[in-house]
């Protein structure tokens, strides 16, 4: 097991609403000559860190985790692993603009294009002129439509099923998707995420978010959605992983054309613009761009004699 540091320094953030929590020194480094290795040394190794660094007391239930770790491509700004309260990403929409936003903060980062190296894949991101950023995500796909699954309290509840860095189960419900409702979306995208889990559906997919479609509620975006994260959290951003696997999806439809912009609004009302292009290959290429502020630096500390070093709940 990782020994645990008697400090950590991090750099928070928020883009659109979603907490970010960059760790910028302290952690040792993850082994693994590639992302995925790295995530998995992490999980096997650490993942007393991580709840110890985003779990109560020092964090919350919605804060994602983001470590830096050297590049594993030679022309990468560096390797990224995001986690949550509950588990390891494959990609974070939200979290790459964040960390963006804070490299810049702490002087390491200019305005212009970076590569960055995550356990799936490499992404690109753009810190543009008027401070917004704008990330080039891992190709998105449609994996299967109109999928139906069996929810108990609910019937039978038709979706989407996509990937844009991560898994997500698209669907529409008839409760409106207001903060007001928050609780019972809550309770709604759990059954659906516990009735996936226990039945299997579309060939197996690890799905491991739900989102929620449905109208817009500002005057300047298209769609509004509601997403649970795999840690059982809700995203208060428009979700960017999220919103590349929504437009993988329309584009299946025939509803979003390469190339037209796509104006995703979240539950907060925070909103992200999106589009596709295509890439060498064919696939499918989300393009999101949102905005991100630093909210503040911490020195995280552990003490041995704390009952709570590594976070509420631990084993």
């Amino acid at each position: 097991m990782t020994p645990v540091p008697p400090i950590i320094r991090v750099v928070d953030s928020h883009t659109e609403g979603e907490p970010t929590r960059v760790i910028v020194d302290g952690w040792p480094a993850p082994a693994g000559a590639t992302m995925e290795e790295r995530r998995e040394d992490l999980r096997r190794n650490a993942d007393h860190l991580r709840r110890a660094v985003v779990c109560e007391p020092r964090g919350h239930a919605a804060i994602v985790g983001a470590l830096l770790t050297p590049p594993v491509n030679a022309d990468s700004h560096s390797g990224v692993i995001f986690f949550n309260n509950g588990t390891y990403l494959g990609m974070c929409g939200h979290g790459l603009i964040g960390v963006v936003r804070t490299l810049a903060y702490l002087g390491r980062l200019t305005p212009g294009v970076v590569r960055f190296d995550t356990p799936v894949g490499t992404v690109s991101a753009e810190l543009n002129a008027d401070g917004s950023v704008t990330i080039e995500n891992v190709a998105a796909r449609c994996h299967a439509l109109d999928v139906r699954v069996e929810v108990p309290g609910l019937g039978v509840v038709t979706g989407d099923v996509g990937y844009g860095g991560n898994w997500f189960f698209v669907t529409h419900v008839s409760l409106p998707l207001t903060m007001a409702n928050v609780p019972e979306l809550m309770r709604t995208t759990q059954a659906i995420q516990d009735a996936i889990d226990d039945q299997g559906v579309a060939g197996g997919a690890p799905i491991d978010h739900i989102e929620l479609s449905g109208p817009a509620m500002r005057a300047d975006a298209d769609a509004r959605n509601f997403v649970l994260c795999s840690g059982g959290e809700y995203d208060r951003s428009p979700c960017g992983t999220g919103t590349s696997a929504a437009m993988a999806i329309l584009h299946a439809r025939g509803k979003l054309a390469l190339g037209d912009e796509w104006q995703q609004e979240s539950i907060t009302g925070s909103r992200f613009t999106g589009w596709l292009t295509e890439g060498p290959g064919g696939e499918l290429i989300p393009h999101i761009r949102g905005t991100a502020f630093v909210t503040g630096e911490a020195t995280l500390r552990f003490d041995p004699a704390d009952p709570f070093q590594l976070g509420i709940g631990s084993p």
